[in-house]
């Protein structure tokens, strides 16, 4: 790790008015030379922002990488996750060849290319490519586990990246025809509960290396109660703890080293960037003092609204809810390649919504907002809209209750709150959900759900598209169909090429 000085700017609006600031420590660089000459910092991952209505907790470490709150270039998400996975590939192989190809980036044969090629052959009409296979290796031996809500799609990225063997997100969706095999509780979260629904349960309970991946570490405590739990159903011998930034103190890292002894296990971090967060005296007390939040600004004119339906065939996971395996890969590029050619494909049919750059003008930017855990998937189609020529940010929904400010320095500048499509009194929020900088037209908000969220709340009533149009947003919502839990544990049971894993015995 090399160090670096923080970048010194107009001091953003928590610092300036409240104290709450973060540091740079120290950059970590892949040794990977794609990566040469790029270092990453604390300041420029992520802002200090505010939580809403959270006596634990008032700070809110805002990611500028991870497309959750922030409308962010889709390659410079996927940039982030590729390199924080190459950092993990390196802890569990260093004298391993090269990683795996580089998910939407130039290094190596990137499946966005086919992707890309698929979307552009929509408007062309010309044959679209194949999508490009991942370079012949063995899969890396170890299950990378992201943790809900906001580092599921940072976590199949570094899965993707490293050719993980099985991939797997914890969820706050209790799926009712999926089995809940274990979980674990999050101490300061506003919503506690992860569930863990692996279909089948043999491809988690295995004795393989565990890779967690999150955003941010602040103190670990969240990470080490998830080790402590998931170690007490499932020993293993090696944990890794990935994140984009690792903000903990001296004391914190002891727990760490005590919490190995304990376990008898050996448990590695590794982040993009280290630091320190500022906390002034008493911010939970200021926090409450601020004024309530100024939610669902409304237009006079409402905004449009269409709805899509894609394609994904039923015998391949969407994501990592229910497991996906390394395996699984190439169906899943080649799905994503036609679905991204029929995305393409139907925003240009509607009027509003040109997104031809070949017509003679420059086409609608796209902002892409994936649902709250359904975060990859969505990204992977904002990289393929922006590779076809169509200005593309990313983010997603959110269950986090952050402050909104409209003041320059504020990285949270406007916000919705709204009813939640699944059936629970939870609400859901999204953030800013405009074009970052000035643009020619204002964008369209393509929202793309699975077919759990795709229910009458999620369009009347104060749901999601309601709150979206009032405030004068013309709104695509493109649906894929979800896999379904017991297609994928029977498939993974039965079939030929089912994947073999150790036990937790390793008998």
């Amino acid at each position: 790790m090399t160090g670096a000085s923080e970048t010194i700017g107009e001091l953003p609006w928590a610092t300036r008015e409240l104290g709450l600031g973060v540091r740079h420590g120290e950059s970590a660089t892949p040794a990977d030379p794609a990566h040469e000459g790029v270092d990453w910092l604390v300041p420029d991952l992520i802002e200090p922002g505010l939580r809403h209505n959270n006596p634990r907790r008032a700070h809110l470490l805002i990611s500028t990488v991870l497309g959750k709150h922030l409308p962010t270039d889709p390659h410079r998400v996927i940039a982030a996750a590729n390199s924080l996975g190459d950092l993990v590939l390196e802890v569990l192989a260093p004298t391993a060849a090269a990683p795996g190809p580089a998910v939407g980036t130039d290094t190596g044969p990137a499946p966005d290319a086919a992707v890309a090629a698929a979307a552009r052959s929509a408007r062309t009409g010309a044959a679209a490519e194949p999508a490009a296979a991942q370079l012949d290796s063995t899969p890396t031996a170890a299950v990378v586990l992201g943790f809900a809500e906001t580092a599921t799609g940072l976590g199949h990225g570094v899965a993707a990246r490293i050719g993980a063997a099985c991939y797997l997100h914890s969820t706050r969706r209790d799926v009712p025809t999926a089995q809940t095999l274990t979980g674990f509780e999050e101490g300061h979260s506003h919503a506690t509960s992860h569930l863990l629904q692996p279909a089948p349960a043999e491809i988690f309970l295995n004795s393989l290396p565990m890779v967690l991946v999150d955003d941010e570490i602040s103190t670990g405590a969240t990470a080490l109660d998830a080790i402590r739990s998931l170690h007490e159903f499932t020993p293993r011998t090696h944990y890794v703890l990935a994140s984009l930034v690792d903000m903990r103190t001296e004391d914190d890292r002891a727990a760490f080293e005590k919490a190995a002894a304990e376990l008898g296990a050996r448990i590695d971090t590794v982040c993009l960037a280290s630091g320190e967060t500022l906390l002034p005296d008493r911010l939970v007390e200021s926090v409450a003092a601020l004024p309530a939040p100024e939610l669902n600004p409304v237009a006079e004119v409402p905004g449009h609204v269409a709805r899509i339906e894609l394609p994904w065939p039923a015998d391949v996971p969407e994501g990592g809810r229910h497991g996906i395996l390394d395996s699984d890969t190439p169906a899943f590029d080649a799905a994503l390649a036609a679905t991204a050619a029929t995305l393409w494909r139907e925003l240009d049919a509607l009027a509003w919504a040109s997104v031809d750059p070949g017509r003679g003008g420059s086409p609608r930017p796209v902002i892409v907002l994936g649902h709250e855990e359904f975060m990859y998937l969505p990204l992977r189609l904002a990289a393929a809209l922006a590779d076809s020529g169509v200005p593309t940010r990313y983010q997603t929904t959110t269950r986090s209750p952050a402050y909104v400010l409209d003041e320059p320095g504020y990285p949270l500048r406007r916000g919705f709150r709204f009813t939640a499509p699944e059936p629970d009194d939870v609400p859901r929020f999204v953030y800013n959900a405009r074009w970052p900088e000035p643009a020619a037209a204002d964008p369209i908000l393509l929202v793309v759900v699975d077919e759990p969220g795709d229910t009458d709340r999620l369009y009347s009533g104060g749901g999601l598209i309601d709150v979206l149009t009032a405030s004068g947003a013309d709104v695509v919502v493109a649906v894929l169909p979800a896999a379904d839990p017991r297609a994928l544990a029977a498939a993974r049971t039965t079939s030929p090429a089912a994947p073999e894993f150790d036990s937790p015995t390793g008998e």
